[in-house]
Parts: structure tokens; sequence; C-alpha cells
């Protein structure tokens, strides 16, 4: 049964109550009158008194949560009292732009929820919700408040939008998702990207939280519509990061604006931090349209325009838009010291290889240039392991998928991945080597622990590591006999320092992983006998080695090097032990000798 219509007194304690109390039960009893409230025939009228009489944003905050809920049941109201509710909202805001920013998002939120599930709604032969564009188009005419609110409702509506509500059926759901992409959502992103563009061509004030304000819902909407369900598949990036986004092939225009891409690029170094990194997101996601959204000479055009409009084939030795952004930011890098930032430049890097080939890439102009600061903005990130660890999977990946391209470019231009590609195995060999006696003396959590982290990036590191096999091969031999020779030392010291022991460990752990990883290569890059030849003198020194710590049970062993030793033989057998092996080679003779020695 309701209760009765509260005073204004009484609503305003069950706001105290809900949003301030510490009193469990208190908090608990006044959900319970809330719920009561959206049942009550007066709901929609002490809502009223609640906005407009209210002394606290809390009150109002408690109108905007029961209007959600009310406008949100299985039964809808009915549609002149949703339009009633929608026009108020919409007047409210407009007349109280200085609410508090949690309040107008939560009134946002009605709207946007009676747009969608009124989207097929039909009222004098007119789709009476379908016209929230031209009620937001007002908001953009009037102060920065009122702005900065209009660039909300769009947001808001873009995000509900793709918003599954599992309690109604999902083909209504997919209908209404499908024709609000068909017949929105391209002039919403096209609007946010004009309002962007207008944004950057005046002095951008950065200590002005309005306009601070104004870019981060903007960048916001834009990152709303790019993340936007295109097909219905609901894409999950956990399963994979890097996963393409299925833009609608009426976009294409969009895309291939060189001022659209030159935008983000703007922006991600116009903007305070906190606001480059949403430019850099938006760049990132974007970065991910299925590359089959551009036709072949369109492709072309992308990379190498260096301005117009005209989709025509140029020549590839012109600028291309992607690398030079790249260069701009890695020549100017600043920005990248803030972690969040980082971490989506990676991202976008590993993105930049998904849609274009290698054949393309370096057909391009300053791809030599580009190149070379990639190589060296991946090196400085290896050797400072702590500092974004999660970031390298990107960085590694780029490589990977540049590294497995090199046997299918046919153009005569030089990749120069054979000079950088053993730089980048040599900085993560070695920053690794670096890395354990740090570990152990500052107390730090240590790479080794999180094997599937560590699998991850050797799987990686197993493509890139068989180009210019050599180098690789030349610098493991070296290290290896270095410390396993300390090692051997300290064993047979009359002090035995724990300490020393321990740090010798954690080296020959990560050096056997590494022989593990290259001799695993082998599967993935085009080998020779001499290339297994240099598999098998690395295989004899673990195998040496094996020997070396069976020599030391049961007295003493080490965790992570038998996980080590592990993680090396099941790649050696798998390379040369298993079925697939198709003629004798050169490691399993060698391995061989040595194991009768």
């Amino acid at each position: 049964m309701a209760r009765h219509v509260q005073s204004l007194a009484e609503l305003e304690v069950l706001c105290n109550q809900l949003y301030e109390g510490t009193d469990l039960a208190q908090r608990m009893q006044a959900e319970k009158v809330l719920l009561e409230l959206i049942d009550s025939p007066e709901c929609l009228s002490q809502c009223q008194l609640l906005l407009e009489q209210g002394t606290t944003s809390y009150a109002q905050l408690l109108a905007a949560t029961c209007l959600s809920k009310l406008v949100s049941r299985t039964t809808p109201l009915p549609i002149e009292q949703r339009i009633d509710i929608r026009n108020y909202i919409l007047n409210y805001v407009a007349s109280q732009p200085k609410l508090a920013p949690f309040v107008i998002q939560a009134l946002v939120q009605v709207i946007a929820k009676i747009t969608k599930l009124g989207w097929f709604e039909v009222q004098k032969d007119q789709l009476i919700f379908r016209d929230i564009i031209a009620d937001v188009k007002k908001f953009l005419q009037a102060t920065v408040d009122h702005y900065i609110i209009g660039v909300m409702i769009l947001s808001e509506l873009t995000q509900e939008m793709n918003l599954v509500d599992y309690s109604r059926p999902s083909a209504k759901h997919r209908k209404i998702a499908t024709s609000f992409r068909d017949t929105s959502l391209k002039d919403i992103l096209m609007l946010a990207c004009s309002l962007l563009k207008e944004l950057l061509a005046k002095p951008l004030n950065l200590q002005d939280q309005q306009q601070q304000s104004l870019a981060m819902h903007l960048l916001k909407l834009v990152l709303n519509c790019l993340n936007f369900d295109f097909i219905g598949n609901s894409a999950d990036e956990s399963a994979d990061d890097l996963c393409t986004v299925q833009i609608p092939t009426n976009w294409r225009t969009i895309f291939l604006e060189p001022e659209t891409l030159d935008l983000f690029f703007d922006l991600y170094h116009s903007l305070p931090p906190v606001l480059s990194q949403l430019a850099r997101l938006s760049h990132s996601t974007r970065s991910s349209a299925d590359p089959r959204l551009l036709r072949p000479s369109e492709r072309k055009s992308s990379l190498s325009r260096s301005g117009g409009k005209k989709l025509a084939t140029t020549s590839l030795s012109k600028e291309c838009h992607p690398l030079r952004g790249v260069k701009r930011i890695l020549e100017n890098p600043q920005g990248l010291s803030d972690p969040g930032n980082y971490h989506e430049f990676c991202r976008f890097l590993a993105r930049l290889k998904t849609n274009y080939q290698l054949g393309e890439l370096v057909m391009v102009k300053d791809y030599s240039e580009v190149i070379r600061l990639i190589a060296n903005f991946t090196i400085t990130s290896l050797q400072h392991w702590e500092f974004a660890p999660n970031s390298v999977h990107y960085l590694l990946t780029l490589w990977q998928r540049m590294v497995a391209s090199v046997p299918f470019v046919k153009s005569t231009e030089p990749h120069l991945l054979d000079t950088y590609a053993p730089e980048i195995t040599k900085a993560y060999i070695t920053s690794r080597l670096e890395s354990v006696p740090v570990v152990i003396r500052d107390g730090l959590e240590d790479p080794l622990d999180d094997t599937a982290t560590v699998f991850q990036q050797l799987e990686q590191l197993c493509t890139v590591s068989r180009c210019e096999y050599e180098k690789t091969c030349a610098l493991l031999v070296q290290l290896f006999d270095q410390n396993a020779q300390n090692y051997q030392k300290l064993l047979h010291s009359s002090s035995r320092n724990p300490l020393e022991i321990t740090v010798q460990e954690g080296r020959l752990a990560w050096l056997v992983y590494l022989v593990g990883t290259v001799v695993g290569g082998r599967l993935t890059y085009t080998s020779t006998d001499e290339h297994d030849a240099m598999d098998g003198e690395l295989s004899c020194r673990v195998f040496q080695l094996i020997s070396l710590m069976d020599a030391q049970l049961p007295r003493s062993s080490n965790e992570k090097v038998e996980l080590a030793i592990l993680w090396f033989l099941d790649q050696f057998r798998k390379t040369y032990v298993g079925d697939q092996l198709q003629r004798t080679s050169k490691v399993s003779l060698c391995s061989k000798q040595d194991l009768c020695n």
C-alpha cells in the first residue's frame, strides 16, 4: 500500500539518510521508502517538489533517481507523461545550468532512457522522441554551461543506446540500437568532431575548468560513438585488446579525412594529461577500424596523402598521416611520462601494424626515421621495466608482427628490421638480467613470479629474436657463459654468499627462459643449418646447467631455475624432438654429444 504524500522536510530527511547516513538500518529503510515513493500516484508531483524547492543537491538527485526508475518500468508510462517529463527536465536543466555535476548527469540519464525506450513511438504521425538532436543544438547556442549539458545529453544517449537491458527482449534492443546507428550516430560523431575543431581553433586556457570540462565531455562523446556495438556482437576487448571495430561503410568519408586524423593528435599535444589520455584513447579506438573499410586505393591515400579531400590514389612516397602523428609524439615525448598516455600510445602502435601491411609502411615518407624512433622508444621502455609493465605486451606485439611480415614484403624499400629487431631483443635480454639484483635488493615484485606474463612476452619475443639470429645467439652465449662461470665460482666458494647466489640463479633463470624462447622461435621464422647449429650451442649450455643443478641436489635447489628449465625442455621438444621435424638437425647431434660427455 502506497504511503501518503510526504512533506519537503520529510523527503529531505530521507535524502540525508540515503546518501549521507552511516546507519545501515536507516539507509535500508530510506531505500524501502524510495521504492514506495516510485509506486505512489504522487511520485511525479513529489519529484517536482524536490527539484524546485529542495535545499540540497541530494534532494535533486533523489528526484532524478525516482524519475529514472519510473520511466524504466516494464509497463511504460503513457506517452504524454513521458513527453512531459522529458520536456520538463530539458527546461529544468536549461534554467539551472549550475546544478551539481552528478545531478545533471542523473537528469540527463533520464532523458536518455526516455528517448531510447520511446524511439519507435509515434504521436501525430511523428517519431516524437527522435528530435533530441534538435533540442541539444539549442543548448549549444547558449552559455558554456549549457554547451556542456548539451554534449552530456548526446554522450549519455549514445551510451544508453549501446547498453543492453537484460530485463527486456534483446531483439528490441538491437532493433533500437541499429536504427539509432543508421539514423543518428554518424551525425552525432560529425557534430562532436566539429565541436572539437572549434574548441581547438580558439586559444585554450588550460586553467579554465569550464574549457577542460567541455573538452572532457566532447572526447567522451567521440569515444562513446566509436565504441558503439555496430554489428551487435558485443565484442569483449578482454579477449583481444586489439580487436577490430566494425565501423559502418558509410562512415568512410569521416575516417579518410586527414583533418579527422590530425584532430586527435593536435588535441593530444594541446590538452593536459588527464584529457590527452582521452584524446589518445579516442584515436586508438579509431585506429582499430576494420581495414576493409578502406578500399585499396583509399588505403594508399590514407597512408600517403598530405592534404586535400579527393579520394584518389596517390604516391606512397608522400607523408603517412598515422606515422606522421607517431613521429610527432616521439619527437616531443613529454606527454608519455603520464602512465595512461604511455599505455594508450603503446596500444596505438600495435594497432598501426594491424591495419597496415609492412609492405605499405616501408613505402611512405619518413618510414626510416619513424621506425628508428619507435625502436628507441621500445628500447627505453624495456630498460625501464618497472614503469608500465602491462604496456610491454603491445610493443612486443608490434615488433612480432613486423618481423613476421618480412618474408611477405615484395617492396625493394628497406624495412630496416634486420637493424632494429636485434636491438630490441638485446634490450629485453639485458634489461631482464639487470632487473634481478634490483628486485632482490629493493624487495620489489619479481617479474619471474608472474609466469603468465613472462610466457606471453617470451612467445612474442621468439619471432623477433630469430631476425639476424647470429647477433642474438652471440649475445646469449656470452651472457650464459659469464653467468654460469660466476655461479660455479660462488658454489665452490668457501663463503657461499646466499644473496649473491640468489642473484646469479635469478639471472640464470632468465637466460634459460630466453634460450628456450629463441630455440622455440625456429618454428616461426625461416631457419638454416647454421641457425640449427647455433641452437645446438645454446642448448648444450642449458643441458650443462641442468647437470650442475642436479649435482646440488638434495642440498639446494631453485624453483625459478627449475621452472625455466621446464620451459626450455618444452620448447626444445616441440622444435627438435616432435613428430613434425623433417630432417636430422645439427642441434640434436650437438646435444647428444654433450649428454654422452
